[in-house]
């Protein structure tokens, strides 16, 4: 996964991220999507709603960067880590 330095993150548009109007978890290529989904649950203070957009936006993310996604819902993810549920 590429670094993003404090610049770069900056000049990243809302939309490139899964939570935008955090600044939370890019989606710039194929290896932050995979983080971002890792890291999901661990986001804090958002709410449903933004999390089912957020999701959204990870699975249209993933799908540019060919990074299959083994959960239909953000919901599925706890069950979906202990069967390895990111591919590559």
């Amino acid at each position: 996964m590429s670094k993003l330095d404090t610049e770069e993150r900056n000049e990243m548009q809302g939309r490139e991220f899964a939570f935008p109007a955090e600044r939370k978890e890019p989606l710039e290529d194929a290896a932050h999507v995979r983080n971002a989904i890792a890291r999901f649950n661990q986001v804090e203070g958002v709410s449903e709603a933004e999390r089912d957009a957020a999701w959204k936006r990870i699975l249209a993310a993933a799908a540019r960067f060919g990074v299959e996604v083994g959960e239909a819902s953000w919901r599925e993810l706890k069950a979906g880590r202990e069967r390895g549920g990111v591919r590559n």
